[in-house]
C-alpha cells in the first residue's frame, strides 16, 4: 500500500492503478547503486536547458523508473523556485504516468521504454501548457538561419487530446506568455517541430482535419525518413510487423497503413513558425 508521501507523488505525477502499485513496490526498498546514479545524471542536467535526453545507461529500465520516481520532487521544487505554478508543474510531470499508461497498451506489462524521453522532463526545461508542450532550448544550427535569438521552443503533442486550431491557438498563447514572464532573460522567437505529423503527404491527404491545421502552421524545412513513427503514434505499436490486422476505421488509420501498402515510406517533417 502507498504512503501517504508516495500517494502525493503519485498524484503529481498522474500514476494511478496498477502502476501505482508497482511503483509504491519499487519505493519500498533503499535505491541501489544504479538507481543512485541514474539520479545523479539527472541532477547534473536540472536547470542546464540541455537539447538532447539521456541515452546511453548502465541502469536497466526499471531502475529509470524508480530513479524518475524519486527525482521528480527535486524537478517540483525547482518549478516553485522559479514561480511556476503548481498546476503547470503537475501538467508537466504528469507525463510520466502518461508514459506508464502507453507503455502498457504497447507491451501489455508494467514498464516504461520512453524513460529516456522523460528525461528532459526532469532536466526543468520541458513544460505542458494546455494541449502542447514546449521545450526551452538553445536554438539549432539548423534553425538559426531563422531569427536572431539564442533559445527557441521545441513543440511536441502528448497523445491526450484533439488538436483543434482554438486549443492549439490557446496553448501557444500560453507559452509566449509562460516564458517571458519564467525565463525573461531567454528571449524566444521561434517554436520548432519534428514530427510525422509534419509530413506533407498526411497534408495532402487528410487537407481538412487538425493534424494538417496543426501542420500547416510550421514552415518546413525539410524531411527524414522515418519508417515506422506514423504506424507507433498512430496504432501504440513497435515495428511494421502485422499491419494487415491492424484497424482500418478512421481516415488517418487508413492513410497510414495505405502509404505503407503502396510502397511508400512515413517521414518526419522539421519546421518552424514565429511565435
Amino acid at each position: 500500500m502507498a504512503t501517504s508521501a508516495q500517494t502525493e507523488l503519485f498524484e503529481l505525477l498522474d500514476i494511478s492503478g496498477d502502476d501505482a502499485a508497482e511503483c509504491s513496490t519499487l519505493l519500498a526498498t533503499p535505491p541501489s547503486a544504479a538507481v543512485l546514479q541514474a539520479m545523479a545524471a539527472m541532477q547534473e542536467r536540472l536547470g542546464t536547458f540541455p537539447l538532447d535526453s539521456i541515452q546511453a545507461s548502465d541502469a536497466s529500465e526499471t531502475d529509470w523508473i524508480e530513479a524518475l520516481l524519486r527525482f521528480a520532487p527535486a524537478v517540483h521544487s525547482y518549478h516553485e523556485d522559479l514561480g511556476i505554478s503548481p498546476m503547470v508543474s503537475a501538467a508537466s510531470l504528469g507525463d510520466v504516468g502518461l508514459q506508464l499508461r502507453i507503455n502498457r497498451r504497447v507491451h501489455g506489462v508494467f514498464g516504461l521504454d520512453t524513460w529516456s524521453w522523460l528525461t528532459h522532463h526532469m532536466a526543468g526545461n520541458l513544460f505542458r501548457l494546455g494541449r502542447l508542450q514546449f521545450h526551452l532550448v538553445r536554438n539549432s544550427e539548423s534553425t538559426d538561419q531563422h531569427h536572431g535569438s539564442a533559445w527557441e521552443l521545441g513543440v511536441h503533442i502528448p497523445e491526450d487530446g484533439g488538436l483543434s486550431p482554438a486549443l492549439v491557438d490557446a496553448s501557444f498563447a500560453e507559452a509566449r506568455g509562460f516564458f517571458s514572464r519564467h525565463f525573461p532573460d531567454k528571449r524566444v522567437a521561434t517554436a520548432t517541430c519534428d514530427s510525422w505529423m509534419l509530413d506533407p503527404y498526411l497534408v495532402e491527404r487528410l487537407p481538412d482535419s487538425n493534424i494538417a491545421s496543426f501542420a500547416r502552421r510550421f514552415t518546413l524545412d525539410r524531411c527524414t525518413d522515418a519508417p515506422t513513427d506514423a504506424v507507433y503514434f498512430t496504432f501504440r505499436q513497435r515495428g511494421l510487423q502485422g499491419l494487415d490486422k491492424l484497424p482500418r476505421e478512421t481516415s488517418l488509420q487508413r492513410v497510414v497503413l495505405e502509404r505503407i501498402d503502396d510502397g511508400g515510406t512515413w517521414q518526419l517533417g522539421h519546421g518552424h513558425l514565429a511565435l
